[in-house]
């Protein structure tokens, strides 16, 4: 039992960890296009969509979540924690985990009883009386059922932002599955009983699930919980601090998702099922790539500093921003080109409002990815404030254009907004990065990024004539079908990628071809 569990408490590599993310993260979002898929297929049908209020319901349980919990899961956390645990300090870990806990689990217990009290006239902020009155009726029932969740996630968060800090991260990439599985099986379940609402069901057991899958992972780690918030302690009070900006920054994400849903609303029956579709796509590379990715190094880039080597903070960082750009500039031109397929893959029916959404998205699926680490180079600094003052201005201008473009590219114009806005955010994140830091900036990533750059023209090409040669026919149907063209696509889109890269001399590309070499090159051996 003991050698069990000191191989469960060993840290494993930056590489490790991030393969183990991007592998759950594609298992978890699989189901979570899986789930919405589904959910599309038995829930929608030409002329008849009823999932506007499936979608609207969960806004404000995430609004309250991710204003007030969210902001300290990791980036306002972890970094005290990694500090602590550096010195050898393991009480203060505990005392530190314990007193949030326990001051955040009290204020999501009011937050719950507030969604349960107010749920109908909370629900009319966000889509206003554009639902029909079975529609209301239906959303304001998954509401309910859902207001535990946010207490239930917060826990949950907590807990894997402490299992992160001790590089345990097969709990925190895993529970999300269990969750996307939960609500797969209520659609079955429910379907012909509670129909829609039988969702929210599936939820909140997707939740507890989740929470209990979590609570394993801290087996070995000998975590004590103690019962107090722990205020005389200046760190605890420090974390406290930190949280107002990144709970604003969560918060004000939200209200734009609200603004969002509730333009889309005013556009007509369906529309937010659309709009929600397409950005359930666009999310798949954010998180498969930018979150993963970022999830796995920052545990890396709050050690360096803890260590007072901020030299190598700027290579670790660096390394892994020219690899997220590498890695997403194929997947960015996939999206573009194939959105038609992914739309259809989805919906299982024609919905071209979907694909054209997506094709604005873009933009932001290519941004909101590299904003992902350049956000944690700032909370690593312990630093909130700059990312939350810049999510302000650009927030503020999202809802500016969501309302303006809406007027005149209907819901298209949600989907610019988002683009533009994710751009404006990275690129004044970078200036004010070069400013403080001179050398974060290398000449070596600019020469990197022109050569990415220059091999994505390549991409370009390959994928269009790609898509040109293979075109998505009108009578196109079913998952075999679509994925046989897609991979028919995609495939030969990579393959160009990772060889005109190698043509280039990126750096990037290397680890993948040493170990496509190790593999056809391995003997084999014959007993």
């Amino acid at each position: 039992m003991n050698r069990w569990l000191n191989r469960a408490n060993q840290r494993i590599s930056l590489t490790g960890a991030a393969v183990l993310l991007v592998v759950a993260a594609l298992v978890g979002q699989m189901l979570g296009f899986l789930r919405t898929q589904i959910i599309n297929g038995n829930f929608n049908s030409p002329g008849h969509i009823t999932t506007d209020a499936y979608f609207a319901a969960f806004k404000i349980p995430d609004f309250f979540f991710y204003t007030i919990a969210a902001g300290a899961l990791g980036v306002a956390f972890m970094p005290f924690l990694a500090d602590k645990l550096a010195a050898g300090d393991k009480k203060s870990v505990w005392h530190l985990t314990s007193g949030l806990l326990n001051l955040l689990g009290l204020l999501m217990v009011g937050v719950a009883i507030i969604l349960l009290i107010f749920t109908e006239p909370l629900l009319k902020i966000v889509v206003g009386n554009n639902l029909s009155p079975d529609q209301m009726h239906d959303a304001v029932t998954i509401m309910r059922i859902v207001a535990l969740n946010p207490l239930i996630f917060t826990i949950s968060g907590i807990l894997t932002s402490l299992q992160q800090t001790f590089g345990r991260f097969f709990f925190f990439a895993l529970a999300p599955i269990l969750y996307n599985g939960c609500i797969i099986a209520s659609v079955y379940i429910f379907k012909d009983s509670l129909g829609l609402v039988g969702l929210g069901i599936g939820a909140l057991a997707g939740a507890v699930l989740q929470l209990l899958f979590v609570l394993l992972g801290l087996v070995g780690l000998n975590f004590r919980y103690i019962p107090t918030f722990h205020w005389r302690s200046p760190d605890f009070r420090r974390i406290l601090k930190q949280l107002p900006p990144r709970s604003i920054d969560q918060g004000i994400d939200s209200i734009n998702s609200i603004v969002e849903t509730n333009r889309a609303s005013t556009l007509g029956r369906g529309f937010i099922t659309f709009y929600e579709n397409a950005y359930t796509l666009h999310l798949v590379p954010i998180m498969l790539i930018g979150t993963t990715i970022a999830t796995a190094a920052f545990p890396r880039l709050n050690e360096r500093l803890a260590q007072g080597r901020p030299d190598l903070f700027r290579r670790d960082f660096l390394m892994v921003l020219r690899a997220m750009i590498w890695i997403i500039a194929p997947i960015a031109v996939i999206s573009f080109f194939g959105r038609a397929y992914f739309a259809r893959l989805i919906y299982k029916n024609i919905a071209p409002e979907i694909a054209i959404i997506l094709g604005f998205l873009v933009g932001a699926i290519v941004f909101r990815t590299l904003y992902a680490i350049i956000s944690r180079y700032f909370y690593a600094q312990k630093d909130t404030k700059t990312p939350l003052f810049v999510s302000l201005f650009v927030i503020a201008l999202n809802i500016f254009l969501a309302f303006q473009l809406v007027k005149i590219y209907g819901v298209t114009g949600l989907a610019l907004a988002q683009s533009i806005v994710a751009a404006v955010e990275v690129f004044i994140l970078l200036l004010i990065m070069v400013w403080r830091d001179k050398l974060v900036i290398t000449v070596d990533f600019w020469s990197g990024l022109m050569r990415t750059l220059s091999v994505t023209g390549f991409t370009i090409i390959t994928t269009y004539t790609l898509v040109s040669l293979i075109p998505l026919e009108a009578t196109d149907r079913g998952f075999i079908t679509l994925s046989s063209k897609l991979l028919a696509i995609i495939l030969p889109t990579f393959i160009v990628h990772l060889s005109v890269s190698s043509l280039f001399g990126l750096e990037e590309v290397q680890p993948v071809t040493k170990k496509l070499k190790q593999l056809a090159l391995k003997p084999i051996k014959i007993q």
